[in-house]
């Protein structure tokens, strides 16, 4: 281990504030501002032609998926470009002309680099070839690809356990590069492969695999046409899957209805013009949100189970509210959910969930006679202590009403990046997999290890004691996108090697072990020797993906090439494995993954043009693998906040200018808020009667088991919001989630319920 000095690294950058302009929120989403800031990014970053020609090809059947979030495309897309306001900005900070290259860190000192905020950081460019940042050197310098693989492959015999190492994945990798990680961190001994599951849906998978069998979603984008009603719970699709938005509004062009439950009311769920036609355009666009629920924050089971208490009173009244039918032959638990029902109050219920007692009324008379019901949430149900139990409420619901299993009915969790749901479908996992074990054993000749692996937060916890000592990620921008910044910084930098695969500059590359490594890789939209990859959709569609654009650099590499290098470098002469064909020939990886994997049959050909759904039983009504061949109605237990009366619950969100950690620029349009990042939410009646102002300065500071974790220097802003919430951007709050606080059985950090304080700059 070095003894080199350690690096005068800022883990959050410094603190500088811009020219904040604050308007009222916009009224609706896309519409001709959309296509304004869309085609302002790409002309800035890339060039208009040469976006636009790249653009044109973006979720197209024979072009390539969008590298931001996981919404699928319609069989027939759009000749006019199948892609959102934030696909856009995408596209143009991946085909960005900016680069950092040899003279970028000649220049720049990894210190330095670390006082900047992630969006300066951001804007750096592409990175052109390898880097290595030498033991207590402040400036990363180019380095061969030989060189670097056989640093990491030595790096890695040095450990006195394979446990000592961790291998985390992003959900930008394709479905080639996860499955061949994850055999190469199998066969090298451990299964400590965090991934970005971990930090958002991995509450989804828990409670979906318990309650109806499998981790995902049931249904279909072709579902919500005929859905008669849609529930968009703890989710901002007008930022985060601006495409759902176009499913949204087929389902209201038919006659459905959407109710929305939000701490926020966000103007993509109140009024959509569609950009794609004239009426969206010059128009007045289609108005969603027939009936919103303001919900406080983490107050959800609460308020579902009111909904469920007043629906089960008019089932009881002699309505046929209920499908009994449904749940005498597919279900069990149905007399212990009604009578948890029955236990509660529901003044107590409506006090907590502080919603309006007739809005919930308005919901129960629309559900009570509705039965093709949809459910979609992301990390706003997922993120939180109970994150588990959250999803569970939602199945409960849906199961009392039959919506599973049927056409224009289920569950629908929608992921952010782009292939994450297909990274957990090919093997990355720190779960122990029996079945996948012995297909792998049959496949390859290697006994898989047993011992289960490390997760995101335990990971962070293992380097942070000096119990794992090399990182490797496969995409990702670490510790931005992880709770407890400081710690997850000083955890990195306890680390002898971290080595990083990416298409940008990020703070992680910043927070970077004793010896640090960048192995620059090829982009989404970038062309790779006529090779194509696959990624699977947020409801389990695999597909193909074609880059189009010439790398940026000819030092490039892909990521199985990456990983097959990294591989052969470990196991050199003694590799039972052909590492290097696997990492070259992609048609080789599908036809081993069809092997060792179920429903991936004829993969390469099958994923082409529209691709191919993979098997998923809740879509059939089929729960055979579950408890009796039943679904399970779950008993949830209320969400516990003590505040005292100096005390917050704060939530944390993205910005309209944001995908994840990548920051895109300094506005969020959607809310009125530009030209800055740090603003606080807050209810008008609590900033009165604590005699805060408008745009005051303040700190943020969480206590948790004694230890004070502060944000400073940030704006407050009125908006409406329940009394006693707030609301700011993440990554610039995640320093106030302890590492240690995360959501029961899913290790998920509780970004969305943080208790705080408020405090005088």
């Amino acid at each position: 281990m070095s003894d080199a000095p350690k690096r005068n690294i800022s883990a959050t950058g410094t603190i500088e504030f811009s020219n904040l302009k604050v308007t009222e929120p916009s009224e609706y989403a896309a519409g001709i501002p959309g296509i304004k800031a869309a085609l302002e990014h790409v002309s800035k970053e890339a060039g208009l032609f040469r976006s636009l020609k790249t653009l044109s090809r973006m979720n197209q059947k024979e072009g390539f998926d969008c590298p931001g979030c996981a919404w699928p495309d319609p069989e027939k897309p759009s000749k006019l470009g199948e892609y959102c306001e934030n696909g856009a900005k995408a596209i143009a900070e991946e085909a960005t002309l900016e680069r950092a290259d040899r003279s970028f860190f000649e220049k720049h000192s990894v210190e330095e680099i670390s006082t900047w905020t992630d969006y300066h950081i951001g804007k750096s460019g592409r990175i052109t070839e390898p880097f290595i940042l030498r033991p207590g050197a402040i400036h990363y310098e180019p380095i061969s690809w030989a060189e670097s693989f056989k640093i990491i492959g030595e790096s890695l015999h040095a450990l006195d356990s394979p446990d000592e190492a961790i291998f985390y994945t992003s959900g930008r990798s394709s479905n080639e590069a996860a499955f061949l990680y994850g055999l190469f961190v199998r066969a090298f001994g451990t299964n400590n492969m965090p991934d970005c599951s971990n930090m958002c849906h991995e509450s989804s998978g828990v409670a979906l695999s318990e309650t109806l069998g499998i981790g995902k979603g049931s249904v279909v984008l072709e579902d919500f046409p005929e859905a008669e009603v849609v529930i968009v719970i703890g989710q901002n699709p007008g930022t985060n899957h601006p495409r759902m938005l176009t499913a949204l509004q087929k389902c209201k062009e038919n006659g459905g209805k959407l109710i929305t439950i939000n701490p926020l009311s966000e103007s993509g769920l109140n009024r959509f013009k569609n950009p794609q036609q004239l009426s969206g355009i010059l128009g007045s666009g289609t108005a969603l949100t027939d009936i919103f629920l303001q919900v406080k924050i983490n107050q959800d089971v609460s308020l579902l189970k009111l909904i469920m208490k007043r629906l089960a009173k008019r089932h009881n009244g002699g309505e046929k509210v209920f499908d009994l039918e449904f749940i005498s032959k597919k279900t069990s638990g149905y007399q212990e959910l009604l009578d948890d029902l029955e236990h509660h109050n529901e003044d107590e219920l409506l006090q907590l969930c502080g919603v309006d007692s007739k809005q919930i009324d308005l919901a129960v008379e629309l559900l009570a006679k509705k039965s093709k019901i949809i459910i979609c949430w992301a990390m706003g149900l997922t993120q939180h202590k109970n994150g588990v139990e959250n999803i569970k409420e939602c199945v409960n619901l849906l199961l009392l009403k039959g919506s599973i299993g049927k056409k224009g009915a289920g569950t629908c969790p929608v992921r952010g990046h782009s292939n994450v749901q297909g990274d957990r479908s090919v093997g990355i996992m720190h779960h122990v997999s029996e079945s996948l074990n012995k297909s792998i054993q049959n496949v390859f000749g290697f006994q898989p290890p047993n011992k289960e692996g490390l997760d995101t937060v335990n990971a962070i916890q293992a380097m942070h004691k000096g119990k794992a000592k090399v990182f490797i990620a496969l995409g990702g921008n670490f510790v931005s996108a992880a709770s407890d910044t400081i710690y997850t910084s000083d955890a990195l930098q306890s680390c002898d090697l971290t080595v990083s695969v990416s298409t940008k500059l990020n703070r992680t590359h910043l927070t970077a072990g004793k010896t640090a490594l960048i192995l620059p890789t090829l982009g989404r939209t970038e062309k790779d020797k006529k090779r194509f990859v696959t990624v699977e959709n947020s409801m389990g569609k695999v597909h193909q993906s074609e880059g189009r654009l010439k790398p940026v650099s000819e030092h490039l590499k892909s990521e199985p090439e990456i990983i097959g290098n990294i591989a052969q470098a470990y196991f050199g002469d003694d590799a039972q494995i052909d590492w290097n064909s696997l990492g070259t020939d992609y048609d080789l990886i599908r036809e081993k993954i069809s092997l060792v994997l179920n429903g991936y049959q004829e993969y390469s050909n099958r994923s082409k043009g529209s691709g191919f759904y993979l098997p998923n039983n809740t879509r059939v009504g089929d729960f055979s693998k579950l408890p009796g061949g039943k679904a399970q109605f779950s008993v949830c237990e209320l969400p516990q906040h003590h505040l005292e009366k100096d005390e917050f619950v704060l939530m944390t969100v993205r910005s309209h200018d944001q995908f994840n950690t990548t920051i895109y620029g300094m506005n969020d349009r959607y809310r009125g808020i530009y030209g800055e990042r740090r603003v606080v939410f807050m209810n008008p009646s609590d900033m009165k009667k604590r005699q805060l102002q408008p745009q005051q300065v303040i700190d943020l500071v969480s206590c948790y088991d004694g230890k004070e974790r502060r944000a400073e220097k940030f704006k407050l802003i009125p908006y409406d919001i329940p009394s006693g919430n707030l609301c700011a951007y993440f990554p610039e709050t995640n320093v106030l989630v302890p590492i240690d606080l995360y959501a029961d059985k899913s290790n998920t950090p509780v970004s969305k319920s943080v208790i705080v304080k408020i405090q005088a700059s």
